[in-house]
């Protein structure tokens, strides 16, 4: 680990490697200054970019660009990491970085997380776009590790997203290739998609530099499983508290597919949100702060008392 110093007021960063078989794992934490009283995040970033350009953004002006920075100030230890294929994690083993492997990574950074803070319990574990799904699958796979879930522009089905229905008429060129390259104008399709001014132009320039800093080409695979493989998680088996967090003009996934994975989660300790004005990309938007706040109500919501629900 290598401490990287303090990139704003009193939160340090922390940078870490792990392994994952012969691959390395980059691991990013931050760390509440006065301890982490209100648990440990753990952030998984999506299919086109890295893990720092997602949740530690750096912009001037503009208060909590950072989430992670956002949550530390508050009381959370935070992480995120690279998947392989992604930012500073092993890139030269082939791999296309599918939604199972994905889940295999978090299972390898959760390992590590245990191990070098051992006082940490179950983690609160936030999952964007194909991040999301991720996150999902590592639930459903270690319940006992994840305390509460959030998974913000997720798809079950694909059942009415546009943004897949487009994606599907590049199946073949995705399926020719592990890597696809990325620059400054794939970066701005990102926000153009859906609706056209939920970001701004600063913030969505900071997002592309930061992201081609670390990336010229990213893995297929997430594409090919959210084009061709959907679903792969099953909300039944999804037993931990979880909240569904949705823009209102998010491509991905429709309000109906979203509402019925959401009826299928079996815990009753559950949320579904929507945010106004917000397009995929959450955290870049102009009304990100929403996204904030919707995030820390459920992540620090005290456990139920009394319940009748046994996972």
């Amino acid at each position: 680990m290598t401490d990287a110093g303090a990139t704003t007021g009193q939160v340090k960063g922390q940078e870490h490697w792990t392994q994952k078989g012969d691959a390395k794992l980059f691991l990013w934490e931050k760390r509440a200054p006065a301890g982490a009283r209100n648990g440990t995040v753990l952030f998984v970033h999506g299919s086109s970019m890295a893990s720092q350009p997602t949740f530690d953004l750096q912009v001037p002006g503009r208060p909590n660009s950072s989430a992670m920075d956002y949550f530390a100030e508050r009381g959370f230890d935070t992480w995120c990491m690279d998947m392989e294929g992604y930012g500073r994690s092993t890139k030269d083993r082939g791999s296309d970085a599918r939604i199972a492997e994905g889940a295999d990574d978090l299972e390898a950074g959760s390992d590590y997380i245990f191990k070098t803070r051992n006082h940490t319990g179950p983690l609160l574990v936030y999952g964007i776009s194909s991040g999301a799904l991720r996150a999902a699958l590592f639930a459903q796979r270690h319940p006992n590790r994840v305390k509460r879930l959030a998974l913000d522009a997720h798809v079950w089905t694909g059942e009415g997203s546009p943004t897949l229905a487009d994606r599907r008429k590049k199946l073949p060129e995705f399926l020719k290739t592990k890597r696809r390259p990325i620059n400054r104008a794939f970066v701005r399709s990102i926000f153009e998609r859906d609706h056209p001014g939920t970001a701004d132009d600063n913030v969505i320039e900071s997002f592309a530099d930061a992201i081609l800093a670390l990336d010229d080409s990213i893995p297929n695979g997430t594409y090919i499983d959210m084009c061709n493989h959907l679903p792969v998680v099953d909300p039944t088996k999804i037993k931990v508290p979880t909240i569904i967090m949705r823009g209102e003009y998010d491509g991905i996934a429709s309000f109906q597919d979203l509402v019925k994975f959401f009826e299928a989660l079996p815990n009753p300790d559950k949320q579904f949100a929507v945010m106004p004005g917000i397009a995929h990309a959450s955290l870049q938007q102009k009304n990100y702060m929403i996204m904030l706040h919707i995030l820390h109500s459920f992540f620090s919501q005290p456990d139920p008392i009394y319940s009748t629900y046994k996972p």
